[in-house]
């Protein structure tokens, strides 16, 4: 059986290791849930292992805001206190505060 647990959590504002990028998590997958198309387009030798968590995340450079959807070994936790200023991001979150957005939505 295998176990995964995300290091990462909801709310949480993340950068990747070697792409400029950095964004909020609002999901998670224990293991790669992602098209093999996707997954294939990555070149070889940078491919990250499927049996990890991914994260889903409302995602920023310095030209666009855009969803990612990324390995946890390519993350690292964004500790600058800097928000993100995705605009997608008040339909799943409240304000921004120590740190992290908290969520801010109702289920069905």
């Amino acid at each position: 059986m295998l176990r995964t647990r995300a290091k990462y959590h909801l709310g949480q504002v993340v950068r990747h290791r070697k792409h400029p990028f950095r964004g909020v998590v609002f999901d998670v997958d224990a293991i790669f849930s992602n098209t093999e198309e996707w997954y294939d387009a990555i070149p070889e030798d940078s491919r990250p292992k499927k049996e990890q968590p991914f994260y889903h995340l409302l995602a920023e450079n310095d030209q666009s805001y855009y969803v990612a959807y990324v390995s946890e070994q390519n993350l690292v936790a964004d500790y600058t206190g800097e928000p993100v200023s995705h605009p997608d991001l008040p339909d799943l979150f409240g304000e921004f505060e120590d740190g992290h957005y908290p969520l801010d939505f109702q289920l069905n």
